[in-house]
Formats: structure tokens, sequence, C-alpha cells
């Protein structure tokens, strides 16, 4: 079989870093071929040569036969190459049709030929089983309607090598389910798709083969009926990976109460908090499943201090809180993890000593009565919080914003852990980790939750809440279900709730 695409010794370096090395490839016609590698190890900058985005050092690419002219993204679309990004690129206050249309031609001159853009657009529905309203403004879409929404946008330029960066990271199972359907109807209609994803189980269910990168070199490629999980992850990290295993719950203390609060505010897009009530006791951990923009992102303000409920109240350890302040809830015991690690978790430009004992204010050991921070004593002890924690670095004195997303996700851990808080609230803690940190900041959780800890998870990721939860609830339109038991536990269950379906807060 002739391939549709061919990547010879493709090979890019920014400065001193080498993210792509002598990457040599084939794409066949009708193909699923999924990408992995850890973070860092060069698949986004592989991705954006091949679209057009980046112009390499070295090598080539064929596309159809035809030399792809490297940095030009329209040479890319032309030659019928599409690129569905993990964050979608699309006009809220635009329809469905013009979202569609925008980039291929003016809206003034789709305006004059509606008619023929809304048949093909209909056409293309139908024939990949894409149901979508082309009349629909994109702001009243559902997550798994927009992401249909850039597929279609792909497919109306004629595309027949589809690029999916995690595909599936805000779906619920059955939407996933739906979504890969669609691509295997593609790939029978004789399109081919790369696949980009962090979720093994997904890849090797749905894919042709599998191409490892590590360090920006290709380490491995494989059918995927040939691999297996175990050898998979750890080709992608360089060693074995050992994943930790949950024990029995044994529940301490009460150690949290929310009671019928509610939470408005006019100024915040995310939806309102309507009656929350949730018991969380020392030595369990549960997890808060559902689809972005349900409420989350408020829930979790209001556990962390950075936001007041309109009503109800909150207690920690039997305290009513009556001060919503995020450095009250610190002292209190609560730990945060936000949901973006980079743009508030860390000070990206601060170095990462300086980071490691943010949150160590208070502490004479590391701060002067005079208010001055002792520099070499905050050093070693930051030196020690990233040893114990494997986070790695080349220097105690280097910009955080260096670090990979695995490393800055241990040094938040790691740090909070060390203030031994009563209370984690941990916010999608692995998006966007490969293998190796996935199983280290799973590890820390558990051993979080060992050591008495009460932990609330609040993630989309069903797979990861059911590995590491003793109780699950949903949160749907800013109403938070009653607490699942693991042995309760299905997840065809959960994502039915997560969608709106079988919802029960009674």
């Amino acid at each position: 079989m002739h391939p549709i695409l061919e990547v010879k010794s493709i090979s890019k370096s920014f400065g001193e870093l080498v993210a792509n090395s002598e990457i040599s490839f084939a794409v066949n016609k009708g193909e699923i071929l999924a990408i992995l590698g850890e973070n860092g190890a060069g698949k986004t900058t592989l991705m954006n040569i091949l679209f057009g985005h980046y112009m390499p050092d070295k090598g080539s690419i064929n596309f159809k036969n035809n030399p792809l002219k490297f940095g030009n993204t329209g040479n890319s679309i032309s030659l019928g190459i599409g690129m569905v990004h993990q964050h979608f690129t699309l006009a809220d206050n635009l329809t469905v049709l013009e979202n569609i249309i925008i980039g291929h031609k003016s809206l003034f001159s789709f305006s004059l030929s509606k008619k023929r853009s809304l048949e093909k657009l209909n056409s293309l529905i139908d024939r990949f089983n894409l149901p979508i309203n082309p009349n629909a403004m994109v702001s009243d879409l559902s997550v798994s309607e927009k992401q249909r929404l850039e597929i279609l946008k792909t497919l109306y330029k004629d595309c027949e090598l589809l690029i999916l960066d995690e595909p599936t990271a805000a779906l619920t199972p059955q939407e996933t389910d739906a979504l890969y359907k669609t691509i295997n109807n593609m790939v029978k209609q004789g399109l081919s798709v790369i696949l980009i994803s962090h979720k093994l189980n997904e890849v090797l269910s749905v894919s042709d083969r599998i191409i490892v990168l590590r360090n920006g070199k290709m380490v491995g490629d494989q059918e995927t009926k040939k691999a297996d999980y175990k050898s998979i992850a750890s080709l992608i990290v360089g060693k074995e990976i050992f994943y930790p295993k949950k024990t029995k719950a044994i529940p301490k203390e009460q150690v949290l109460k929310v009671e019928n609060i509610f939470y408005e505010t006019e100024i915040d897009l995310d939806v309102k908090i309507k009656n929350l009530n949730l018991e969380l006791y020392g030595g369990e951990i549960i997890g808060i499943a559902g689809v972005a923009g349900n409420g989350q992102q408020n829930f979790a303000k209001l556990l962390s201090g950075h936001a007041k409920p309109s009503s109800g109240k909150l207690y920690i350890e039997n305290k009513e809180i009556k001060t919503f302040a995020p450095q009250s809830f610190m002292e209190l015991g609560v730990a945060y993890i936000p949901e973006d690690r980079n743009k508030d978790g860390l000070v990206g430009d601060m170095s990462i000593w300086e980071n490691a004992i943010m949150t160590e204010t208070s502490n004479s050991e590391i701060v002067s009565n005079f208010g001055f921070i002792k520099n070499k004593i905050s050093k070693e002890q930051s030196n020690k919080l990233c040893s114990l924690n494997d986070v790695r670095y080349q220097s105690i004195d280097q910009p955080a914003r260096l670090l990979s997303g695995g490393n800055v996700q241990k040094l938040l851990i790691g740090k909070w852990l060390h203030r031994k808080p009563k209370v984690i609230i941990a916010c999608q803690p692995t998006r966007g980790l490969d293998e190796g940190a996935i199983a280290a900041v799973h590890e820390m959780i558990l051993s979080a939750r060992e050591q008495g800890n009460g932990i609330i998870i609040i993630g989309e990721d069903l797979d990861e809440l059911i590995t590491l939860s003793d109780k699950i609830c949903v949160m749907y339109n800013g109403k938070l279900s009653n607490p699942l038991i693991s042995s309760d536990i299905d997840k065809l269950k959960i994502g039915m709730m997560m969608s709106g379906e079988s919802f029960d807060n009674d």
C-alpha cells in the first residue's frame, strides 16, 4: 500500500533544545496512526511542522506525492491536511455554518452562495454522521457538538488527513464512543487520521499503529494489535512504570462540610451553584465528575476561599467559616491545586525555590523577624522538597516556567503536602501529563489519603476518578448529585449523569 503521507528525517531545534531529531514515518490511506510521548517529547512541534506552522531545520514531507511547503498553513490545507486542536477555535457569536465558512470565503460572498454552502455542509453531516444544526449559534452548542463542528470545518475544506489533538479531553464516555464511531466511519471512507492522546486505553482500542516519541526521537513504531498498555507506557518514559494501588478507605473525622450553598455572580461566566451539600472525611477521596462549564470552577473557588457563597454554610473541622479568603483557608489547612497550574499555580518568572516556599511566609525558619527571606535555608529546604517529590530540574534558581507540566504538578502538590493540610482540593490534577507523571501524581494523592487527608478531585477524566476515588459525585448545571460509593460506581451511569440524563440529587 502506497502511503498518503511520508515524513523523512525531520529535525527541529529551538536554540539548544532539540525538539525533533531525524524523525521518519509514513501514514497509509485509511489508517489511524497514534503518536504518543511524554510532555516535551516533540509531538506538538512535529504536528506544527506538518500543518505548516513551523519550518524544520532538516528533512522533507510528501503528501499525496506532493512536497509540503514548510511554514505555509494554506499549502497544508489546500493539499488536504486538517487539524483539530485540543482547544476549540470557534466564534461563539456566529452560527455553525458561518464558523465553517470563516477562512474559506468572506461572509459577504458566503451570503451570495449560502444555498450551495448549506448543501455541502448537510451532505458532510449525512455522509459522516455528524449531527448538528447548521443554523445553531455556537454559544448554544454542547462540548461534543463543538467537537463535531471542528471536524466538519476540516472536512468542508476537503480534508484527507485529519490530525486530532487530545480529541476526547472534555467528552463524556458516551460522547467519546460516538466520536470514535465517527472516526472509524471516516476511515472506512478513505480518510487517514493522526491521533495524539494521553489516554492509552483509547489509543489501544481505536488505532491501527502507534508511534512513540521520547526526547525528540522516535523510539517505537508498532502495530497496535501487537502492543499492550504496560509495554507502550514503559516505552513512552523509557523505563517500567509502577502504578499505585488504592487500598480500602478508612474514613476518619469530618474535615469539610458544605451545607445548602448557593453562589451566583453577574460577572462570572461559569454557571450558578445551586443548593450544594457535601461531607468529606479524612482518609477519603471524593471525585467530582462533570463536563466543563457545569459549575466546577465556581465550586473549586468556594472550597478554596477564592469566592464567598451567596447563602449557605461551609465548615472546616466542624468550624463554620465566616471569612472567605485564600490566605484564611490556607491557615485552616486547605490546600488548593488549581486547574491551570502554570497561570494560577506558580509565578513562572520566579525561581523554583521561590515558588516552593511561597506558602511558607509564616515559617520562621525561612522568614526573618523583619520579613526577609533567608535565601540559603530556603534553597536548602526547596531542594529537599523537590528531591522528596521527584521534581526534576537543572538548577533550583531556574525560572519555574522551564519545568515540564509533570514537574510543575509534583512541585505544587509537594509544597502543599509539606504543610500537612487537612483538606486538598485538586482540579484536573493530571491533565496533559504523560504516563510517568500521572503515576507519580497518583502516588502522591493516594499517599496523602493514607496520611488522613480529605481530598476532593474535580475532573473530567472518568477513568482517573474511578481509579482514585472512594466516592463520586456528578456536577451538572450547578447541582451536585448524591455520592456513589466505589461498589456502585458504573462508568456508563456516571457518563449519562454528566450529560444530564438520569441526574438525581434528591
